[in-house]
């Protein structure tokens, strides 16, 4: 009776293993496990053999497990040349030792050893991949092989804890003909990632694998991730971006944000890309790159959300979904008159629990704190602190309303002291 069994083995524990053919006579010696790319991600293809020929490859469902553990060549099994250019992934050669992301945990982590499964009826059993090995276990397995007895070693690896990743979150890995390996994950993956969490994998990276990543993101998360990063991270990132890719990132940014990153760019690459922007925000950027980055409009951005004074709630609620801003960071209602001046300051807290024909003017705060443009950072952070801000609008020298600090800005600014 054939029963179906199920066998965990190490790529290091594999890797070294006679192989013979039906008669018995060694053909060579497993040099590495070839898994497939793609749809069929993680399939193992075949099998590379160290040979007196060279390296030979060999389809996988050729080859069997013999009841001594050694591997045995089926009747119809062909040993091909290893060119190189193969569609598909080598363990050993294209991810021990590399970094990948860890989609499940949020972190970049080195890969030690991959824990693959024979599987299937008895008689007939392939390879398959189980996980990527990431923790000590997978380093004690590598650096006592050959020192110690493979039964020896397997029982010490076994006292260490496993600390692996399932492959189904390693399967963004893709391999071109020149061998290298690109890190790609799909954007539905990175869509549920928090900006900050993204910005501080892409920053643990090898710069390679933080760009082969970088370009795979569309221009909404990518300008997040970027909003995230430090300058220096924000510089490598966007290095090898042309300017008409990069314009389009930086115009799904926040303007402020938008301004500091080009500020921090040669006045040729800046304008460059403010020449591939469309007309509208290229205008709010280029007038927030004239403040100075220390003072309350360097910081501030202009996506805000303001009505005419006159203005009932459902004239706000209108205006708000009409916004293309990040939603979340709208805390307050501005009401401006005809000049664009500012004369009040309503809560979302207010706003929700009125009427829709309730007059704003009715629910403006009687008393709200509002900063010049010119006014230095420091003095701005200290009016958050002292009146417990959660945003701060912005006036110029005659009171017209130009902009918005958010805690997030203020916060920054602190980070960098």
């Amino acid at each position: 009776m054939n029963l179906r069994v199920h066998n965990t083995v190490s790529l290091t524990a594999l890797v070294g293993t006679p192989m013979t053919d039906p008669s018995g006579h060694l053909r060579g010696k497993l040099k590495d496990v070839a898994v497939a790319t793609g749809t069929e991600a993680g399939k193992v293809a075949g099998l590379v053999l160290k040979t007196r020929e060279g390296l030979r490859v060999v389809v996988a469902t050729h080859v069997r497990e013999t009841p001594s553990g050694a591997l045995e060549l089926l009747e119809d099994a062909i040993l091909s040349p290893l060119h190189g250019d193969e569609n598909f992934l080598l363990l050993g050669q294209d991810l021990i030792d590399r970094q990948i992301v860890d989609i499940h945990g949020r972190k970049v982590v080195r890969v030690n050893d991959v824990d693959m499964e024979w599987i299937g009826a008895e008689s007939m059993r392939h390879l398959r991949v189980v996980s990527v090995e990431t923790g000590l276990r997978g380093a004690i397995r590598r650096i006592f092989k050959g020192l110690v007895p493979k039964a020896t070693l397997e029982t010490l690896a076994g006292r260490v804890k496993a600390s692996g990743i399932p492959w189904e979150f390693v399967d963004v890995i893709e391999v071109d003909p020149a061998r290298r390996v690109k890190l790609r994950i799909g954007h539905d993956r990175l869509a549920k990632m928090h900006p900050s969490d993204l910005a501080e994998i892409l920053e643990d990276l090898a710069p390679a694998e933080r760009e082969a990543i970088f370009q795979t993101l569309d221009e909404e998360v990518a300008a997040e991730a970027l909003e995230e990063a430090d300058p220096k991270l924000q510089k490598s990132l966007i290095a090898s971006l042309n300017s008409e890719r990069l314009a389009d990132i930086v115009e799904e940014m926040d303007p402020g944000a938008a301004a500091d990153l080009l500020s921090e760019l040669p006045d040729a690459r800046s304008e460059e890309i403010l020449e591939e922007m469309d007309p509208e925000e290229r205008h709010e950027v280029e007038e927030l790159l004239e403040f100075h980055e220390d003072s309350a409009a360097g910081r501030m951005t202009t996506d805000f959300v303001s009505v005419p004074e006159t203005a009932t709630v459902a004239d706000a609620v209108e205006q708000l979904r009409g916004f293309d801003g990040d939603p979340e960071s709208v805390t307050e209602i501005y009401l401006v008159g005809e000049s664009r001046e500012l004369k009040g300051v309503v809560s979302l807290s207010r706003l929700v629990l009125a009427l829709p024909e309730t007059r704003l003017a009715v629910l403006a705060e009687p008393q709200f704190v509002s900063c010049r443009s010119n006014e230095h950072q420091k003095e701005v952070a200290e009016l958050f602190d002292k009146y417990n801000l959660h945003a701060l609008p912005v006036v110029n020298s005659v009171g017209k309303l130009v902009g918005v600090v958010l805690a997030e800005h203020v916060i920054a600014y602190l980070r960098d002291q």
